[in-house]
């Protein structure tokens, strides 16, 4: 569990049965072998790290192609609740991940250290799947819809301009890169403006003013301006509807804004900030690993009402991500490499040769390689499969 400030205090304490009495910001629920907060899975009645598992088990737990390709498990599979938004944000590509966890290594900095930007040597492509209303910045805004919204407020009208110069790169440097003073100055009548709207219930959240007025709302307590606000402005506002989801890839800078959703990424921890957050940011280190270019959303999925499977395919090697929803009936299955099944609602039986497993709602299992198993209920059952897909490494 992952107590991060921005995280909700009911939708994980409640999908886990667990008591929050005290109020405890419950942001994410792991599922994985990283490292650094492996999952335990129970093995003849006891309990072990799953990496520890997994690497004492590889060929059996993972197959063949996976313990050869990757060696653990690729995938790490959480569960979010976004109370508040969170950072401004990009994850670096494998090369860069490798680079930047090597030179910190060298430098001496702890994997704890609460400056440190790389946790581990993998990149982190991420798939998330809406379970509510959620809310999210997904790349820049294609040119046109870039310059309507530029030239729409007479504060960043210079900006519409630097845009058209320099492009991403030059209108996104400008602002992260400018002086602490002079992001107040162009910023403090934006606010100005859009702060009693929002404070009167007048803006709607389709509107980028909404999430700006909340930033400085939730953020901007010491008389400066967060210059991720910018970033609001510049990215896609998305609004996906639960069962609906959308692929991130490394380079690709976001933010989550509020809801509830399933992320199943590589196995990393590796995030670079730049605002909207109090963990650490390092502007300059993001610049230099953002893609600049225009990003067309591209919505994945839609929630199973009958009994159905939806799988969510990326173009990354490491993971897929299947979404079941059953009704008094069963499916059969094969395993081709190591997967994880959580159930979010409902209970099912997890039916093998030799066992039965029964999981309610906020339980999961661990399947291991190549083993064929039914998945059954007598009521409805909703539930999740994150699995490495069969992926051809010769071609």
């Amino acid at each position: 569990m992952q107590h991060y400030s921005w995280g909700g205090y009911h939708f994980i304490p409640g999908m886990l049965s667990l008591s929050n009495t005290g109020e405890k910001p419950f942001a994410e629920y792991w599922l994985g072998a990283h490292p650094n907060h492996p999952s335990e899975v129970e093995v003849n009645k006891g309990w072990v790290n799953l990496n520890e598992y997994i690497s004492q088990n590889k060929l059996v737990a993972l197959g063949a192609t996976t313990a050869q390709h990757f060696g653990m498990l690729p995938f790490l599979l959480k569960i979010l609740d976004v109370r508040q938004m969170l950072s401004i944000q990009v994850h670096p590509a494998k090369q860069s991940a490798e680079e930047g966890f090597y030179k910190e290594n060298n430098a001496g900095i702890p994997l704890t250290a609460g400056h440190r930007n790389y946790k581990d040597d993998n990149h982190k492509p991420e798939l998330m799947v809406a379970l509510s209303d959620f809310w999210l910045l997904h790349g820049f805004k294609p040119p046109q819809q870039l310059q309507e919204i530029l030239s729409s407020i007479p504060d960043f009208f210079f900006l519409g301009k630097k845009f058209q110069e320099s492009g991403y790169k030059g209108l996104y440097e400008t602002v992260m890169l400018m002086d602490q003073e002079e992001v107040n100055k162009i910023l403090a009548p934006v606010i100005a403006r859009i702060l009693p709207l929002y404070e009167n219930g007048e803006l709607l959240k389709s509107s980028e003013s909404f999430w700006a007025a909340r930033a400085v709302d939730t953020y901007c307590k010491d008389g400066n301006y967060d210059r991720g606000i910018f970033s609001i402005y510049f990215f896609n506002l998305l609004h996906l509807k639960k069962g609906e989801g959308v692929f991130q890839p490394a380079q690709l800078p976001h933010a989550y804004l509020e809801g509830q959703n399933v992320e199943l990424m590589a196995n990393s921890d590796n995030v670079l900030r730049a605002g909207l957050t109090d963990k650490h940011i390092d502007v300059a280190e993001l610049i230099s690993h953002v893609k600049f270019e225009e990003t067309i959303p591209f919505i994945l999925g839609s929630h199973a009402s009958v009994s159905e499977e939806i799988q969510f395919q990326t173009p990354v090697p490491e993971f897929e991500l299947y979404q079941y929803h059953l009704d008094e009936s069963s499916i059969e299955l094969r395993s081709n490499s190591a997967e994880i099944l959580f159930v979010l609602d409902g209970k099912i039986d997890v039916v093998g040769a030799n066992e039965t497993i029964s999981l309610c709602k906020g339980m999961a299992a661990f399947i291991i390689a190549e083993t064929a198993y039914t998945l059954a209920t007598n009521h409805e059952a909703d539930f999740i499969k994150a699995t490495v897909p069969r992926f051809n490494f010769t071609s």
